[in-house]
């Protein structure tokens, strides 16, 4: 534990030297701001998992029914972007969500599920400030920059680990075993 204690202090001193330069190198509207505080976020929040483990915000923690049907998200390519993640070195980003070969209970690798989908919303929030402001400044390139990285950094993770969210979560109800209700005395 005490090793987990000195990374997180580490990079929490690392990342925030880090941003204090960019600031002062670029100002804290610049797009590569925004860049380096989604990233910044993401690392931390992986770091912090042994300690902390992130949540989704409550009105947006359940999976909603059009969610788990998935028509949408299959429209949406979702389901291969999963398999891009799966099937390529993407998937040493976060090897905790994986079911295989980890040995662990299902409702752990759920959790760890849903820290990483909250990971990507908050990283989201952070950047989407910067993507306004950018927009306002007129520089159209540094805006289709950063809704590339809005889209396939955290809308295209965040869609396909609530979809994975959802099945694990039908496969732990099936699981779960079947208990009797109460019989009433008569």
């Amino acid at each position: 534990m005490w090793k987990h204690l000195v990374l997180l202090l580490a990079t929490i001193l690392g990342f925030g030297a880090s941003l204090m330069m960019m600031h002062r190198a670029i100002g804290l509207a610049s797009p590569w701001m925004g860049l380096t505080l989604m990233m910044c976020l993401l690392g931390l929040a992986k770091i912090a998992e042994p300690f902390y483990l992130l949540e989704m915000p409550w009105g947006l923690r359940q999976i909603r029914s059009w969610e788990s049907r998935g028509v949408l998200y299959r429209r949406l390519a979702v389901p291969q972007f999963g398999g891009l993640l799966r099937d390529t070195p993407l998937r040493h980003l976060n090897s905790s969500v994986y079911v295989s070969g980890h040995g662990r209970d299902l409702a752990a690798i759920i959790r760890q599920v849903e820290a990483a989908e909250a990971s990507h919303f908050w990283a989201a929030l952070v950047l989407f400030p910067h993507l306004v402001l950018t927009a306002r400044s007129g520089n159209w390139a540094a805006v289709a920059g950063l809704l590339l990285v809005e889209i396939a950094g955290n809308a295209y993770p965040i869609m396909h680990l609530r979809m994975v969210r959802g099945r694990l979560g039908r496969v732990s109800r099936r699981r779960a075993p079947c208990v009797a209700p109460p019989r009433r005395a008569s």
